[in-house]
């Protein structure tokens, strides 16, 4: 199969664990003879310095001709006070309107090795295997009006959170397939018992979920999500949620694989004629640029971004499940990073990568 791939390695720790992912990605093109051509851009805080924008026009070209898209991490403490239009994130924001990808898909999985890395209690967190889906389009990130205005006492911030229903519908089906393929139930959280836009997506949710009928539907309101999370996580499979309380509550899934080191993420847009997903695939993480050049960042998060692009955009199911089994024997076998050794001598992320790619 011939796999044409962008890497945007990005800013901090987002070039090293990059690094890793892309050498795990060579690996598995190599064993099944798969033809990998990888192109590389420029985005965040490096495309700025370089560019003066965070999301150059070469960038969003080389992205449209892609089959998928490989990212690091963006964001560096200098542009912390910049205009919204010269921010690292801004870039990843206009990179995900331009390929249209709108649902976010994080999985959160406990393994054996980790469980005493999360500060919950082993038998709370043993057992643990959810997707979040995130809308990605929508909501208040995206919403309008927005701005900063007035000045003195009078100065005043604005955002909009706003939901049509072609943007509830769509990110629900996506959902509610990924539900139909694993333990099929879907947890839809929303805050509908004070906001309007949590009224309408509830109410679409619960029609597209006629279209499912062997998928269990439930309904949470956020703050009990939430609470849900860290004292009974096992009872979700699928959870469904719009953009902002999605951001939120996939980070605090980072407290169950224990570390945020250990997520990673797939945002995908439409389906292609062959059937795959249109994907952009990154880390959870940030680019933690107080341990960049360190080579001492958990590649996890973007190796296993590499097992959900072959999976989503390429349908390559086997390679996606070596690449995780592998992650699970280097794990099982202690040659991890600092954040998940808190004692002994810890792997640097090199030294991580390589493991990974020796036991695919």
């Amino acid at each position: 199969m011939n796999l044409n791939v962008l890497v945007l390695p990005g800013d901090g720790i987002g070039t090293e664990v990059t690094r890793e992912a892309v050498r795990v990605l060579r690996v598995v093109a190599e064993k099944w003879r798969h033809q990998l051509t990888i192109r590389e851009g420029l985005l965040g805080g490096v495309a700025i310095h370089k560019t003066g924008v965070p999301l150059p026009a070469d960038t969003e070209k080389l992205s449209a001709e892609a089959d998928a898209v490989l990212m690091g991490a963006v964001g560096l403490p200098e542009f912390d006070d910049a205009p919204t239009d010269k921010r690292p994130e801004t870039g990843l924001l206009g990179l995900r309107k331009a390929m249209a990808v709108f649902a976010n898909l994080r999985p959160v999985r406990s393994y054996k090795a980790l469980l005493n890395s999360s500060p919950l209690k082993n038998e709370l967190v043993d057992g643990v295997d959810m997707i979040i889906v995130r809308e990605l389009t929508g909501g208040l990130y995206y919403g309008t009006p927005r701005g900063i205005s007035g000045e003195g006492m009078d100065e005043r911030g604005v955002n909009t959170m706003a939901y049509t229903r072609r943007e509830i519908d769509r990110v629900a089906r996506m959902a509610f397939e990924l539900a139909r393929k694993r333990r099929k139930k879907l947890t839809s959280v929303d805050k509908s018992n004070v906001l309007d836009t949590s009224q309408l997506w509830r109410r679409v949710v619960v029609e597209v979920a006629k279209d499912f009928p062997g998928v269990a539907l439930d309904h949470l309101l956020v703050d009990n999500c939430a609470m849900q999370l860290v004292l009974n996580p096992k009872r979700f499979d699928v959870v469904l949620t719009e953009n902002m309380f999605g951001d939120i509550l996939s980070d605090e899934g980072a407290v169950l694989a224990g570390s945020i080191g250990m997520l990673p993420s797939a945002s995908i847009g439409a389906k292609k004629p062959s059937g795959a997903w249109t994907g952009l695939y990154e880390p959870v993480h940030g680019s933690a640029p107080d341990i960049a050049g360190q080579n001492k960042a958990n590649p996890f998060g973007a190796i296993g971004s590499v097992a959900a692009m072959l999976e989503y955009s390429f349908g390559l199911t086997e390679e996606a499940a070596a690449v995780n089994r592998a992650m699970e024997q280097v794990l099982n076998c202690g040659k991890v990073t600092a954040d998940l050794r808190p004692t002994g001598t810890p792997a640097t992320t090199e030294e991580t990568g390589e493991a990974v790619c020796q036991a695919i």
